[in-house]
């Protein structure tokens, strides 16, 4: 699948991924919510209550990296074959088999998530963030060796994702001790769209240059200018989560009525507890028992009267 959309098609799945990922970390710090229970799942009680409990991103997972083992399978002219029959046996088509592994560990973490949130009893949090750590693990190991017989523009352009993997691989590491930490998901977020990003923009690169015409490996100047492209896609999607988050600020603030009426408690228990309202509630509270005292005393004067 060493092709134009070998990397594209990936990549592509990877930063609508980043996208979705975006809002929902956004949309939980905005509302301080859980990033692993997120309180609008357990507040859906209607018809499409089942429908909002389906692991979503587990089966876009599965159904994506059996479709890439599909095309994978099927683009090898006479099939995908491990070995040759001449003698001695050779192995066959590795970069082929290395793509093949990689969608495999895609589509098992995908059938990892459906099965925590959907088959077990309770859900288990260690067991996604497992598979997910695993896959990128071997995915960085096959990336490392993928690029061996590279050189020049396809090397910069592999070695740069392979450094996005990395950076990836060691955050997906600390989240398993610290699950809900939202820094860690938004990092995670922007490398998953840096992933994705970078392929399409390698799938352009290797094979459909914009110029019409490739990229000469020994002309230090396109080397470096494939840095340069990484550097602006770092800035472009570091922008692109700025948005997300501003838009969905706006939105829930704006147009959700639900994060209004929690921003009118908030007010409301601020000016109680430090404002003006809460004096004068001290204040009624302290003029009801005065009432209450003088009671006692009136009636016993009427009484000796």
């Amino acid at each position: 699948m060493g092709d134009f959309i070998g990397h594209v098609y990936p990549g592509l799945f990877l930063a609508l991924y980043g996208l979705y990922q975006a809002i929902v970390v956004s949309r939980a710090m905005i509302f301080s919510d859980s990033l692993l229970y997120p309180s609008y799942l357990s507040k859906n009680k209607g018809r499409w209550a089942r429908l909002w409990q389906i692991a979503h991103t587990g089966w876009l997972k599965a159904v994506t990296g059996s479709l890439l083992i599909i095309y994978e399978v099927t683009s090898v002219e006479g099939g995908l074959k491990l070995m040759s029959k001449e003698m001695p046996p050779r192995f066959m088509f590795p970069k082929e088999w290395q793509h093949l592994t990689m969608f495999a560990l895609l589509t098992l973490d995908g059938c990892v998530e459906v099965m925590s949130k959907n088959v077990l009893r309770q859900r288990r949090v260690v067991l996604e963030r497992g598979s997910t750590v695993l896959a990128m693990y071997v995915l960085l190991l096959l990336l490392v060796s993928h690029v061996k017989d590279s050189s020049g523009v396809e090397l910069q352009v592999h070695s740069l994702l392979i450094l996005v993997v990395f950076l990836l691989m060691l955050v997906l590491t600390a989240e398993l001790w610290a699950p809900e930490r939202f820094h860690l998901w938004m990092i995670e977020t922007f490398l998953f769209l840096m992933m994705g990003t970078w392929l399409i923009q390698a799938g352009f690169i290797l094979f459909r240059p914009v110029s019409g015409y490739p990229w000469e490996d020994d002309d230090i100047s396109d080397i470096m200018f494939v840095t340069t492209f990484f550097c602006w896609h770092v800035m472009i999607n570091a922008l692109c989560l700025v948005g997300v988050y501003g838009f969905s600020s706006f939105w829930h603030h704006y147009y959700s009525p639900s994060l209004r009426l929690m921003a009118s408690k908030k007010v409301l228990y601020r000016e109680s507890s430090s404002g003006t309202f809460y004096q004068l509630l001290q204040a009624a509270e302290q003029q009801d028992k005065d009432d209450q005292a003088l009671l006692p005393s009136r009636s016993s004067s009427s009484d000796s009267t």
